[in-house]
């Protein structure tokens, strides 16, 4: 017997082949039990309501899609890619609510979002801006995480866009990670972009023109009730438990599971095709790049002026990237360094939303989950709770901006049931869209994800502890707050 060919020694073999096999059993099991779960969804809806069968159908897809992202069983954009070719082949809905993705002004905000921070890298104008923000290497890994939710919250005052402000962001925090000494793939490094991509929405739910929640509620409180929503009161109502101490809670969950010392090294790793930096001079493509970012920024922070969409001011500033002559990027840069895996997976994230609105699925669970909450006669603690909780829910079946779509048009049956204002219930739903439980409810943190490479598990289960601590401690303070200011 051959060397090569010799049982190994102690069940070694046997070990090795487990190991080896581990993985594709895991995943294998997660596809089996999301499909068993979702079979039973489509099945439990068919037996005990009287939904449409593609609205029923849908409830199935929905779960293993969500799901399948959720635990990672498939990449994310072969998630997406089964979710397109399952609802075409059963007819769920038409193409254009399964592929409304690839029309939506998200995707070219991320395009433009990858040809920025391909720039930023690839003209070490990202370095240069590390090496003024980060000064030493020498300070604790939570006055480093305190910078950067800081940053991403006064932004969040000046820049309407939740997409633009983690566009901005990311190329900037993956070149100061570098700087610091936090290689790719660290703990340090992944903690280090997830703070500003969570700080940048979950902040922003307590600004009002913010993120895209705050304004469907502003609309869907005009038109459906009558009533406009204040900056001021908004922000009296909500920043100082939802804004202030959630930021605050960010720092030290992040700094508790991320935080390490980092590994300074006397190279940072520095992009192919990007020009020698020192710490004195700023290369003059990264300059002009600057001043495209500038202008960028500018439009964006003014989109109420002049009426543009973020979208549109992204795709320019990619063009301006790649404009021949420019300097900015080479010609291959297409190819080289813009991938089209977060088109896809964003695609089928906007997708799974649509479908979800245009099927009737988001509606009727709403109205279902309503008949049954205890709020009739409950006490004030109880209803804040109930009417909380149903706006989690279906944030996390219809993702955060369908939130106020859904559940603006109940506020007055509500009130009537509770004897509250129909302020007061249609506040509630901020308790909810700010408070994520899974990444794809809210698409700029994919976007922020997929651009930055953090692993999703590690988002999940961040996401997951901070939206547990929000539950069992913010939400308290939120209704005491309330009972202070004498909203309810």
């Amino acid at each position: 017997m051959s060397l090569e060919n010799r049982p190994l020694p102690g069940g070694a073999a046997a070990a090795r082949e487990r190991m080896l096999a581990t993985p594709y059993l895991k995943r294998a099991l997660h596809l089996a039990l999301l499909l068993a779960l979702a079979a039973a969804v489509a099945a439990g809806l068919a037996a005990w309501s009287e939904l449409p069968r593609n609205t029923v159908l849908a409830g199935g897809l929905i779960i293993f899609t969500v799901g399948s992202w959720a635990t990672g069983a498939l990449p994310e954009f072969l998630t997406s890619l089964v979710f397109f070719l399952t609802a075409m082949l059963l007819a769920i809905a038409p193409p254009a609510v399964v592929f409304s993705g690839f029309t939506s002004n998200a995707l070219w905000l991320v395009f433009g979002g990858l040809v920025l921070a391909g720039a930023v890298d690839l003209t070490g104008l990202g370095r240069a801006l590390a090496v003024r923000i980060a000064g030493g290497t020498d300070r604790a890994y939570w006055q480093i995480i305190a910078g950067l939710v800081t940053l991403a919250m006064l932004l969040a005052f000046l820049v309407p866009s939740t997409m633009g402000r983690v566009l901005l962001m990311v190329p900037l925090v993956l070149a100061l990670a570098d700087r610091m000494g936090y290689p790719r793939g660290s703990k340090g490094r992944t903690g280090m972009l997830l703070a500003p991509i969570l700080a940048t929405y979950l902040v922003a739910c307590t600004i009002l023109p913010a993120n895209v929640p705050n304004l469907v509620l502003i609309g869907a409180s005009e038109t459906v009730l009558g009533n406009t929503i204040r900056y001021g009161d908004y922000f009296l109502l909500h920043f100082p438990v939802l804004g202030a101490l959630k930021a605050v809670l960010l720092v030290a969950i992040i700094s508790l599971m991320f935080g390490h010392r980092p590994e300074p090294e006397a190279s940072p790793p520095v992009a192919a095709g990007a020009p020698a930096l020192d710490d004195r001079r700023v290369p003059g493509p990264a300059r002009l790049l600057a001043v495209v970012l500038l202008v960028t920024l500018a439009c964006w922070a003014t989109d109420s002026l002049h009426g543009i969409s973020p979208a549109w001011v992204a795709l320019a500033a990619a063009i301006i990237c790649l404009w021949p002559g420019a300097g900015l990027l080479p010609a291959d840069a297409l190819a080289r360094h813009v991938s089209l895996v977060p088109f896809v997976y964003v695609s089928g994230v906007l997708g799974v939303a649509r479908l979800i609105d245009a099927s009737g699925l988001g509606a009727w669970l709403s109205d279902q989950l309503l008949a049954v909450l205890p709020v009739a006669g409950a006490s004030d603690g109880l209803v804040f709770a109930s009417l909380s909780s149903l706006a989690v829910v279906i944030g996390m079946v219809a993702t955060m901006p369908a939130i106020p779509a859904t559940l603006t048009s109940l506020a007055p049956d509500v009130s009537q049931i509770t004897g509250w204002s129909d302020y007061a219930v249609t506040m509630t739903q901020v308790m909810g869209y700010s408070t994520v439980v899974l990444p794809y409810q809210v698409p700029p943190l994919i976007v922020g994800m997929a651009i930055s490479g953090v692993p999703v598990r590690s988002a999940v289960r961040t996401i997951l502890i901070l939206a547990a601590v929000t539950v069992v401690l913010l939400w308290p303070l939120a209704f005491l707050w309330w009972h202070v200011l004498g909203v309810i």
